[in-house]
């Protein structure tokens, strides 16, 4: 028998209860004792790709460059991915080392090098101390990617960078820690349990662990550098050799594994309303994705709503173009 609507409850401290109280209106049950949100049964279908660097955490990690001097001498150069986005274009003025773009990102592998490497998960920390104690203001699609988890929707990482999916995985997992407050977590569980019961048909639930676990395991991890990734490539799509090629190629996969896992929940993904949202801060990339969907995916999809978010200007916020479909998509 289900217990009291939320909006019954009486007001209490508990992060479950205060959680309970923002479901107002929704359709919760007690399924296997534990809150089940069977409202998202009528959810719309959003989904996000996001990049991560500058555009969910301002990462510390460095890119190591040469820089042409006043002499005409090649100087070594440290720069912030921000600024990169900037100078990449520029090579009259700045190059990779020994024109070596592996010199340039040995900081972004999980393999520890002389000049770094195998630092995400620090560096993941260290941004989230900046943004935690108020010295650093989030990107611009933090608030978005913090709505996401709570609410349960499937997303992918994209980056340039050079790790492997759990590397990035545990960055994610290292975000849910320390962004998210107690009563959002039980939130998100709710939620998670809901899409389980109302589309996986699951009866019992495990630990609140698993649950997560699960959810995670659905999301995509693609840093487009990195030796998995480039092994996937090879396979099956060699002539991707840029970062805009990989990124391309990461989009296409993550869609065709939303489009299937609809699918397979019995729901004919190709009829119902969906929008899928991609958002980074190079405007190199954004411009590349904004293409290729106009040229393939919005075709190959076309009931399906893009919408690509240039985060490149914190100051200007966010620039949003809409390819095609129906539902509004938010970015906040």
């Amino acid at each position: 028998m289900d217990e009291p609507t939320p909006s019954a409850l009486p007001a209490a401290d508990t992060p479950l209860e205060t959680a309970l109280r923002r479901f107002a209106g929704a359709q919760l049950s007690r399924i296997d004792g534990v809150w089940v949100n069977e409202s998202v049964r009528g959810r719309d279908l959003k989904y996000y790709i996001f990049d991560w660097d500058d555009n969910v955490l301002c990462m510390p990690t460095r890119i190591h460059m040469e820089r042409l001097d006043s002499r005409g001498r090649w100087v070594p150069h440290v720069c912030s991915t921000s600024t990169f986005s900037v100078v990449r274009t520029d090579r009259a003025h700045y190059r990779f080392p020994d024109n070596d773009r592996g010199k340039a990102f040995v900081e972004f592998q999980d393999e520890k090098t002389p000049l770094g490497g195998g630092s995400f998960l620090e560096d993941v920390d260290r941004a989230l101390d900046a943004v935690v104690s108020g010295r650093r203001r989030p990107p611009l699609s933090f608030a978005t990617f913090r709505k996401t988890l709570v609410e349960g929707r499937l997303f992918a990482i994209v980056t340039a960078r050079g790790h492997e999916p759990g590397t990035l995985r545990r960055g994610v997992e290292r975000f849910i820690e320390r962004v998210l407050t107690p009563d959002e977590r039980e939130e998100m569980l709710i939620n998670l349990r809901g899409y389980s019961y109302c589309f996986d048909k699951v009866q019992t639930f495990p630990s609140t662990g698993a649950v997560l676990r699960r959810y995670l395991e659905l999301c995509r991890y693609h840093a487009v550098t990195s030796p998995s990734f480039s092994a996937l490539l090879n396979e099956a799509a060699p002539e991707a050799d840029t970062q805009e090629a990989r990124k391309r190629f990461a989009i296409r996969d993550f869609v065709d594994h939303i489009v299937g896992i609809l699918e397979r929940t019995g729901m004919d993904a190709l009829r119902l309303p969906m929008a899928i949202g991609f958002s980074d801060d190079d405007r190199h990339n954004v411009e590349a994705v904004r293409k290729f969907i106009e040229d393939e995916l919005a075709h190959r999809f076309p009931g399906v709503k893009f919408c690509v978010y240039d985060t490149s200007d914190p100051e200007g916020g966010v620039h949003k173009m809409m390819i095609s479909g129906q539902l509004e998509l938010p970015l906040g």
